[in-house]
């Protein structure tokens, strides 16, 4: 499997023990990500009791393997809010998120966050068309969009949309940063405990070890909900995946870019112990809709050569995220009948800063603080059309999938989750599930939910 620049420059590594007894506490957090070890350091600062169970190590799904942006400016993101929940609902996604990111200079250390510019660029009439519908909506909701053409790239722009004072993160290095902060507070972190069964009524779960965590709240940070068929979040959810290349550069960039048209890229510089990482980012597509990646890889290290005069990429990683129809993410309780089951997820790729927000939401939830974002963000906000419209093309595609997988890809194993023939992902030597996002090792085991289960190699 290939590795990201930030696992591998990550701190010295220290696995955290696992669960092997029982345990009873106020709050149990499943997911050692950005959000899930968030949500323990500031739950474990008001007093509660925090478990967090993390299946494998934290810090290596998606949150080891993205950009590092942190900042608000989340792709054409403020005018589609406009159009869909207001003007009133876009200041305050947009307040939520920087909020976030100021969260994250207060605890940040090191070269851990970089200040930076995050800018939009065009290189087509409809991309720049793109950004002045997107500067109208900055103007709406207050937010300060420089237009001044700003670029360092070596390609043609035809303009650009800045917004200043955002970050840059080295999130692995932030994040054990973050791990330190919660069991400081007295927070449990514990690896390779990987949830077997929950039963949500009892309020407990069982591990793979035998051990069981009784909870009073409980919060699942697992990228795509274990538990969500509950509420038919399994059907507002879409899982998107992308790649990354990086080399090192002597082109150290001020700022970080992505282009608003149809070819996406993303573009940065990442500063590692003094010394630069020329990184880009794109070639997205729905989670385990092809086999072959490496090409995806391939096109990407091409332009480090040909248009960014880099050698060939010395990292290469992918992730994917599950995108909510509304382009809200979810962070609060699942539904009504459970308001002790808590979901975060649907980052749609801007995970740095959502990541962080929800887990204040949640906290603020549980200890019954007041926070404008908390309705925002619920999980039950989605209404009866938009879900419909993306039932249809969600679930559309999975039962296709389903029926084709099974006649077309006969050799290939079966997902644990809900059945679909899953595909051989060959850059990252994975089986990846094109139906809710699943991903499996060489080997069978879990890398990425909502499958708990290991593949059945021998069929």
């Amino acid at each position: 499997m290939l590795n990201s620049l930030w696992l591998e420059t990550a701190y010295p590594r220290t696995e955290l023990p696992a669960l092997k007894e029982d345990v009873t506490c106020d709050v149990c957090i499943i997911g050692g990500g950005l959000s899930g070890l968030t949500a323990a350091y500031l739950l474990a600062k008001t007093g509660k009791h925090v478990v967090l169970l993390e299946k494998d190590r934290i810090l290596e799904g998606a949150s080891g393997n993205n950009t590092g942006k942190l900042t608000t400016q989340h792709d054409i993101i403020y005018a589609e809010l406009i159009k869909k929940h207001g003007a009133d609902a876009a200041r305050l996604y947009y307040r939520t998120n920087d909020e976030a990111i100021r969260f994250a200079e207060s605890i940040a250390a090191g070269d851990e966050l970089r200040t930076s510019q995050s800018v939009l660029y065009a290189s087509t009439a409809d991309g720049l068309q793109q950004i002045e519908n997107e500067t109208a909506a900055y103007q709406e909701i207050g937010i300060h969009g420089d237009r001044k053409l700003n670029s360092e790239l070596p390609i043609d722009i035809l303009g650009t949309l800045t917004i200043h004072d955002q970050a840059q993160l080295h999130p692995v290095r932030f994040g054990q940063h973050l791990c330190e902060l919660a069991m400081k507070e007295g927070a449990g972190i514990h690896e390779k405990s990987d949830v077997r069964s929950m039963d949500l009524k009892d309020k407990s779960l069982e591990l793979a070890s035998g051990a069981v965590v009784r909870f009073n709240e409980l919060i699942l940070c697992t990228h795509y909900p274990i538990e969500a068929i509950r509420g038919l979040n399994v059907l507002k959810l879409e899982v998107k995946r992308s790649y990354v290349v990086s080399a090192p550069a002597d082109m150290p960039l001020q700022n970080q870019y992505l282009s608003t048209d149809q070819k996406k890229r993303s573009i940065r510089t990442a500063f590692i112990d003094g010394r630069p990482h020329f990184m880009l980012g794109g070639e997205g597509h729905v989670a385990g809709s092809t086999g072959d990646t490496d090409e995806r890889y391939s096109r990407l290290a091409q332009e480090l050569q040909t248009v960014y005069n880099l050698g060939g990429p010395a990292h290469q990683w992918s992730a994917q995220d599950p995108t909510a129809p509304d382009c809200i993410p979810y962070a609060g309780p699942i539904s009504d009948s459970m308001p002790y089951v808590h979901i975060c997820t649907g980052f749609r790729k801007w995970g740095m800063s959502n990541s962080l927000a929800a887990a204040r939401i949640i906290t603020d939830v549980i200890t019954g603080t007041k926070n404008p974002a908390i309705s925002l963000y619920a999980p039950d906000r989605t209404g009866f059309g938009s879900l419909l419209f993306q039932a249809l093309k969600t679930t559309g595609y999975v039962a296709k999938e389903f029926t084709t997988g099974h006649v077309q890809r006969t050799d290939t194993p079966i997902c644990t989750h809900m059945g679909c023939r899953t595909r051989w992902n060959k850059a990252d030597e994975t089986w990846d599930c094109p139906c809710h996002g699943s991903r499996f090792r060489k080997d069978g085991t879990v890398l990425e939910g909502p499958a708990v289960r290991p593949l059945d190699l021998s069929e």
